[in-house]
């Protein structure tokens, strides 16, 4: 027997599951937009992971750099 769906007061977009009492979102624009934005997120931290280590990079190279230039000039 299918269950039984109930209209979620002042919120057109939710429906109740009588059979377990959950929640369901019925507005499909609004779950891609989530999955969209959740997405982008995820993109966005994973670019920040590989900019930080770049970055991170960069300094390790520059202090090397700076090493070899003092050995160079003598440590002056």
């Amino acid at each position: 027997m299918p269950a039984k769906k109930q209209k979620v007061e002042n919120n057109p977009s939710l429906v109740r599951d009588t059979a377990n009492s959950a929640i369901i979102n019925t507005n499909n624009d609004a779950y891609n937009a989530r999955r969209i934005q959740i997405k982008a997120t995820e993109n966005k931290r994973i670019l920040d992971e590989q900019q930080t280590e770049d970055i991170n990079n960069l300094k390790s190279d520059v202090a090397e750099i700076k090493k070899m230039l003092q050995k160079l000039t003598g440590g002056k």
